[in-house]
C-alpha cells in the first residue's frame, strides 16, 4: 500500500503534505499531475466512533462547501477546481493560495494596523456580498477563515457550513453552529440564520484584527462563551477610525447591522490613503526563517517528494515540439515549410545557392570547357530539384497530407458549437414553514445546478429563492417566490424596492413593460459587482408575475458582454416555460 506521502487521488492529485487537520477533515498540499499545478485538497476525516449518519453529514458538509463556492466566481473567494472521488469518498480540490490565515498573523505579530484591518474588512465584505447575492450565507466568518497572501491577495475560505439547498439535512447536530467566539447572538440562541449573521462575523473578525484577541473568550468553555454572546453586553473596541464601523456591525439585532455596501464605503477613504504594500514579507516568515512557499499554514509533515519535485521541474517544460529533427523519432510536421531554394528574378533560373554568383572562368575546374561546366551545373540543378521535390512529396505522404496544399475552398471550417440541451426541472419555493403554493417547473440546461435559500431584508418581504447556476458560475436562472405579497403590495412596489436594494451595486433599469398575457411586467436591468481588484457588469432579464396572492420573479442573469446572445439563447427559451404547479 502506498504511503501517505505518495497517495494519488482520482488518478491525478498527488497528496504531498498536510496543511491543516481538524475534527472535520484534513487539508493537503497536492499536485495536479494532469494540469501541472499545485492545488489544495480537502479530505473528510471521520473521527473514531462516529455513526453512519454522522459520517454522512460530514460528507455532506464537504460537498456543501463545494456547491457553495462553485456558484461564486470572485477574486476574494477561494476558487473551486474539482470534486474528485476516491474509494467512494469525496475530495474537494481548490485553489492553493500561498498565505497565512489572519488568525496566524494576529497570533504571531499582534493587532493589525488600521490600514491592514481596513483591507481585510473590504475584501471580506466583497466576498460576502458576492455570496449573499448568490443566496449563500457563510455562517462561520472568523480570522481563521480569512487568508492573506504576501502579494496582497485576501480571500475568504471554508464555506463548509454555508447555508444552501442542503440546509435542512444539516440542522440536527451542532456542526452548523460555527465558532462560539464569532457566532452571531441570534444564531447562538437558536433563531433563524440570515445573511446578517455574516455581518456580525465580519465585525467580530475586525474586532480581533484591531484588538489582537476575539470579542469573547474563545479559550474558555464553549457553552459559557455562547451564554455571554447571547446575554452579555457587546464588547466595544478601543477608540479608533474603525471602532464605529465595528460597533455598527456587531449590533445585537440583525436589522440594526451596517449593510455590506455601507461597510465598503466607510472603508474606502482609509484604503485610498493606505500604502501600496500593507503586509510586508516579514509577516510571512516562519519562526525558523524557513517556510514552504506553496502552503497556507505550517506543514505537519513537510517532507518534499523527490518524484513530486521532478514533476514540478517537468511542468516547466513546454512539451514536445510538433516535429522531430533529423535524429528525432517524432512524426513529421503536417507542412514541412518552404522548399530549400529561392526564385531568381522574373523569368530567371532557380538556384540552389542564393549567394552572389562568382565570376566564371573561361574553362571550368579541371580544364572543363565553359559549355561543359554549364551543362554540368544544369544537370545538377535538375537532380537537386527532383530530390527536393521528392523529399517534399515524401514528407507530405508520410505526414498523411495531400501533396498539393488545400485551396481556400477546401479548408475545413471549425464545427459549430453544440446547441444547449434543456430539460424540464422541478423546484420548491415554499417558505420555511412549508406553506403550499411554491412548487414550479421550468426548462433549464441539463448541466446547471440547483440551490435553494431563504431571503429577507433589502426593503423586500421574506421570500424563497431557487437558483439554477451554470457549471462555470457565470450564468444563472433565479426563481424568487414572495408568498402573501398581495394585496398589501403591488408589482410597482417590488420594482421600486429592487432599485433601492441594488442602488449600491450600480443598479440601472434599462426597460420595463407590461406583460401581454400575464399580470405583471418584464424588465431588464444591469448591476455591477465591485471588488478590490475590479468590477464585473451583469445583466438581468426578468418577469415579475402576480399569481394569486403570491409574487413570482423569474429572471436570467449573465455577464453584460453576453446580454444580446443570452436573451435569445436563455431568457426567451427558459422563462416562457415557467409554470407554477402548486
Amino acid at each position: 500500500m502506498a504511503s501517505e506521502e505518495t497517495r494519488v487521488v482520482a488518478g491525478r492529485y498527488r497528496l504531498r503534505s498536510v496543511l491543516g487537520s481538524g475534527s472535520m477533515g484534513t487539508v493537503w498540499s497536492a499536485y495536479d499531475e494532469f494540469l501541472h499545478r499545485p492545488v489544495a485538497v480537502k479530505e473528510i476525516l471521520l473521527p473514531p466512533g462516529v455513526t453512519a449518519g454522522q459520517a454522512d453529514e460530514l460528507r455532506e458538509r464537504t460537498l456543501r462547501e463545494a456547491r457553495a463556492i462553485a456558484v461564486l466566481s470572485h477574486p476574494n473567494v477561494i476558487t473551486l477546481h474539482d470534486v474528485a472521488r476516491q474509494d467512494g469518498e469525496p475530495f474537494v480540490v481548490m485553489e492553493l493560495l500561498p498565505s497565512h490565515s489572519l488568525a496566524e498573523l494576529i497570533r504571531d505579530h499582534g493587532p493589525l494596523s488600521v490600514e491592514q484591518a481596513a483591507a481585510v474588512g473590504d475584501a471580506v465584505a466583497a466576498a460576502l456580498g458576492a455570496a449573499h447575492n448568490a443566496g449563500i450565507t457563510h455562517r462561520d466568518v472568523k480570522p481563521g477563515n480569512v487568508l492573506v497572501a504576501e502579494d496582497g491577495r485576501i480571500k475568504l475560505t471554508d464555506f463548509g457550513i454555508a447555508r444552501n439547498v442542503s440546509d435542512a439535512s444539516m440542522t440536527r447536530t451542532g456542526m452548523t453552529l460555527g465558532s462560539p467566539a464569532y457566532i452571531a447572538p441570534e444564531v447562538a440562541s437558536g433563531r433563524a440564520v440570515t445573511p446578517a449573521a455574516d455581518l456580525w462575523g465580519l465585525g467580530a473578525t475586525l474586532f480581533c484584527a484591531v484588538e489582537g484577541h476575539p470579542p469573547y473568550d474563545a479559550d474558555g468553555d464553549p457553552l459559557e462563551t455562547i451564554g455571554r454572546v447571547v446575554k452579555g453586553d457587546v464588547p466595544r473596541p478601543s477608540p479608533g477610525p474603525l471602532a464605529p464601523l465595528i460597533s455598527a456591525l456587531m449590533a445585537k439585532e440583525p436589522r440594526d447591522r451596517m449593510p455590506l455596501a455601507q461597510v465598503r464605503r466607510e472603508l474606502y477613504p482609509i484604503l485610498e490613503k493606505a500604502p501600496r504594500v500593507l503586509f510586508g514579507p516579514e509577516m510571512f516568515a516562519a519562526a525558523s526563517g524557513q517556510r514552504e512557499a506553496a502552503t497556507d499554514t505550517r506543514e505537519i509533515s513537510a517532507s518534499r517528494l523527490a518524484e513530486g519535485l521532478a514533476e514540478g521541474e517537468l511542468a516547466a517544460d513546454p512539451g514536445p515540439l510538433p516535429f522531430a529533427g533529423p535524429s528525432g523519432t517524432g512524426e513529421l510536421a503536417p507542412d514541412p515549410g518552404p522548399l530549400p531554394f529561392g526564385a531568381a528574378p522574373s523569368g530567371g533560373t532557380l538556384t540552389a545557392d542564393p549567394a552572389p554568383a562568382r565570376p566564371v572562368a573561361a574553362s571550368g575546374p579541371g580544364g572543363r570547357s565553359v559549355r561543359a561546366t554549364v551543362v554540368l551545373v544544369a544537370v545538377s540543378i535538375v537532380v537537386f530539384l527532383t530530390a527536393a521535390f521528392g523529399g517534399f512529396v515524401a514528407a507530405r505522404v508520410i505526414g498523411a497530407q495531400p501533396v498539393v496544399p488545400p485551396s481556400k475552398e477546401q479548408t475545413v471550417e471549425p464545427s459549430a458549437p453544440q446547441p444547449t440541451v434543456f430539460e424540464r426541472r422541478t423546484g420548491e419555493a415554499s417558505n420555511v414553514k412549508g406553506a403550499p403554493g411554491g412548487a414550479f417547473t421550468v426548462d433549464v440546461p441539463v448541466d446547471w445546478t440547483r440551490f435553494t435559500s431563504s431571503q429577507a431584508g433589502d426593503d423586500l418581504p421574506p421570500s424563497t429563492l431557487v437558483q439554477f447556476v451554470s457549471a462555470d458560475g457565470s450564468q444563472m436562472l433565479a426563481v424568487n417566490h414572495f408568498p402573501k405579497y398581495f394585496p398589501a403590495n403591488s408589482v410597482t412596489d417590488y420594482v421600486s424596492a429592487l432599485g433601492r436594494s441594488r442602488s449600491n451595486a450600480g443598479f440601472t433599469l434599462v426597460y420595463e413593460a407590461k406583460l401581454a398575457e400575464q399580470d405583471g411586467v418584464t424588465m431588464m436591468y444591469r448591476t455591477i459587482d465591485r471588488s478590490t481588484t475590479g468590477s464585473v457588469s451583469r445583466t438581468t432579464y426578468a418577469n415579475v408575475i402576480r399569481q394569486g396572492t403570491s409574487l413570482w420573479v423569474v429572471g436570467v442573469t449573465v455577464p453584460t458582454d453576453q446580454e444580446e446572445t443570452a436573451k435569445v439563447a436563455l431568457y426567451d427559451r427558459i422563462v416562457p416555460t415557467f409554470q407554477v404547479t402548486g
